[in-house]
C-alpha cells in the first residue's frame, strides 16, 4: 500500500487495469457476489422497507450518539467489561499494548476487525515484538503474503486458488503445494488451531454495540471470531464510536441487511452476542474483557448533518462489488484501509483531502452504490461536496464544517480561468468576442497541459464558425 505522503493514486490505477489476472480474478467475484445479493433480496417491496427501516434506525442512533455511547459505557462496565476510549489511532494502540504488556503477552490472535485495519495494529504491535496473527481466513492468506485487504468482507477476493495455493506453499512450512479448495481449508485451519491453543490474547471487531444491555455483538461465518473471543483468557474488541444502536430490536433490521448485502446470506454461521466476560460457574469465555472506542475523525463527521451520513454504515461492502470503477482496479489501487464508494467518502474525512482527494474524483457518479446500500447513504452526493471542498477553502460556504484539507487544489490560474469565464457570461460584448474568437480559432487550439489530459477521454468539442445570431442576422430575421 502506498504511504500517505507520496500516495499516486493515477500511477496505481494504471497498474491495476494492466494486471490482467486481477482483473480476470475481479470479473468472476464480482459477479457472484451480486448475484448472490439479488437472490436474498429478491422481492422489491420488501427490501425497498427493509432498507428505510436501517436508514431510520441509524439516523435515529447518530442523533442520540453522544448520550448512547454513555449509556453504553455504563452498562459495559455493569456486565464487568473494561470500557477505554481513543480520540486517535496512537491511542488506541498504546491502549491495545498496555492490555498486553499488563498480561506480559506477546501472541495476539485476531479476528476481522477493519478499525485494527485502520489503527495498523498488526505492524505497531510487531515493531514491539508481539506476534498479531489474522485468523479469518482471507485475512490470514493476505498477511502470510504481507499484503493489506483488498476488500471490507472478503479480504483476498484478489487471489485465485491457485495464487493462494502457492502462497501456503510458500509462506508455511513443509506445506505440499495443492489447489483443491478442501485441502487449502484444512491446512488453515491446521496451522490456526494450534495459533488459538497458544494464543494469549483475543482481538475481535464489533459489528453492533447496544446501548440498552451493553452487548457486544459480531458475525462471522467461520468460527474464528468465537474462537479468539473464548479461548484466549483475554478479549480486546475494538469498534468506531459509529457502531452503536440504542435497543437489542435495532439488531435483527439491522443484521439481515449486513449479513444479505456482505455474503447473500439470511444470517451468518455465527452471531455471537457477547454481554461480559467468564461468570462464576461458566466453562468457558476470557476472564477479561476491555472495548476500545475509537474516534479518529468521526465524531467531527458527526457534527455535520450532510457527513455524519457516512456513519451510517454498516461495513458490508456491497457498494463496492456494484462500483464500475472498484470492480475494475480492486482495493489496492486506493492506498487505503477503506476502498470503492465507502472509502472515497470516509478516507478523504479522516487522513484530510490534501491527502487523499484524489479518491472522490474515481467515480462516475452513477448512483450505482447509493442504490444499493443496504442503510441509504448518498454517497455521490458526498462525493460532490468532497470535490467542491477541494477548490474552495472558504468556510462560509459550507456552514456546518469542511473536511480537512479543504482548498487543497484552489489555485490562482484557475481562479483567473474561472473569473473570465463569468465575465463572459455576464458581459454581453465580452461573450460576443469570445464566440467569435472560439469560432475562428478554438478548433485549432493545441491539445497540450490541461487540454491535452481533458481530451484524452473526452471527445473534443467542435465549434462552429459562426453564432447563431449571426446566422440569425444573415437570414435577415429580426432579434430584438
Amino acid at each position: 500500500m502506498a504511504s500517505q505522503k507520496n500516495f499516486d493514486f493515477a500511477a496505481q490505477i494504471h497498474e491495476a487495469l494492466n494486471d490482467q489476472q486481477l482483473r480476470s480474478n475481479f470479473k468472476f467475484a464480482m459477479g457472484t457476489m451480486i448475484q448472490k445479493r439479488k437472490a436474498v433480496f429478491a422481492d422489491p417491496e420488501e427490501t425497498a422497507a427493509l432498507r428505510k427501516a436501517g436508514n431510520t434506525i441509524k439516523r435515529r442512533c447518530l442523533t442520540k450518539l453522544p448520550e448512547l455511547l454513555e449509556q453504553l459505557e455504563a452498562k459495559c462496565k455493569a456486565n464487568g467489561i473494561k470500557v477505554h476510549w481513543a480520540e486517535t489511532t496512537d491511542e488506541a494502540n498504546s491502549i491495545v499494548l498496555d492490555i498486553m504488556r499488563s498480561h506480559d503477552a506477546t501472541k495476539l490472535v485476531k479476528g476481522k476487525s477493519m478499525v485494527s485495519e485502520e489503527m495498523h495494529l498488526n505492524h505497531f504491535l510487531e515493531e514491539r515484538g508481539i506476534e498479531a496473527l489474522e485468523t479469518d481466513l482471507g485475512e490470514f492468506i493476505i498477511q502470510l503474503n504481507n499484503e493489506p485487504p483488498s476488500h471490507i468482507i472478503v479480504p483476498a477476493i484478489h487471489k485465485n486458488r491457485k495464487q493462494v495455493a502457492q502462497i501456503f506453499h510458500e509462506k508455511l512450512p513443509d506445506t505440499p503445494y495443492v489447489e483443491e479448495v478442501e485441502k487449502l481449508n484444512a491446512i488453515a485451519r491446521k496451522t490456526l488451531r494450534e495459533k488459538f491453543r497458544n494464543g494469549q490474547v483475543g482481538l475481535s471487531g464489533v459489528n453492533f454495540a447496544v446501548a440498552e444491555t451493553g452487548t457486544l455483538v459480531l458475525v462471522e461465518n467461520e468460527g474464528n471470531g468465537r474462537m479468539c473471543t473464548t479461548v484466549p483468557p483475554v478479549h480486546i474488541a475494538l469498534m468506531g464510536l459509529e457502531k452503536v444502536v440504542e435497543k437489542m430490536e435495532d439488531v435483527p433490521p439491522l443484521l439481515r441487511l449486513l449479513t444479505g448485502s456482505a455474503t447473500g446470506q439470511i444470517v451468518t454461521t455465527y452471531v455471537n452476542m457477547i454481554t461480559s466476560p467468564r461468570k462464576e460457574g461458566e466453562k468457558d469465555g476470557p476472564k477479561e474483557t476491555h472495548l476500545v472506542i475509537l474516534d479518529n475523525g468521526r465524531s467531527k463527521m458527526l457534527a455535520d448533518k450532510q457527513l455524519r451520513q457516512t456513519l451510517q454504515c454498516i461495513r458490508c461492502g456491497t457498494c463496492l462489488n456494484h462500483c464500475p470503477v472498484y470492480t475494475r482496479i480492486g482495493g489496492h489501487a486506493y492506498g487505503s484501509v477503506y476502498p470503492g464508494p465507502i472509502g472515497k467518502i470516509l478516507t478523504p474525512q479522516i487522513d484530510g483531502l490534501d491527502i487523499k482527494g484524489a479518491l472522490p474524483t474515481a467515480s462516475s457518479l452513477c448512483n450505482a452504490c447509493q442504490d444499493v446500500c443496504p442503510v441509504m447513504i448518498p454517497i455521490p452526493a458526498i462525493i460532490r461536496r468532497m470535490r467542491d471542498e477541494s477548490y474552495d477553502n472558504s468556510p462560509e460556504n459550507h456552514a456546518e464544517g469542511i473536511i480537512k484539507g479543504h482548498g487543497y487544489k484552489k489555485n490562482i490560474i484557475e481562479a483567473i480561468v474561472w473569473k473570465g469565464w463569468a465575465a463572459v457570461y455576464q458581459l454581453p460584448f465580452l461573450n460576443r468576442f469570445a464566440l467569435r474568437m472560439l469560432g475562428k480559432f478554438g478548433n485549432k487550439l493545441p491539445k497540450v497541459g490541461p487540454l491535452k489530459a481533458w481530451t484524452s477521454v473526452r471527445t473534443a468539442p467542435k465549434f462552429a464558425p459562426k453564432s447563431l445570431h449571426d446566422l440569425v442576422k444573415e437570414e435577415g430575421i429580426r432579434n430584438d
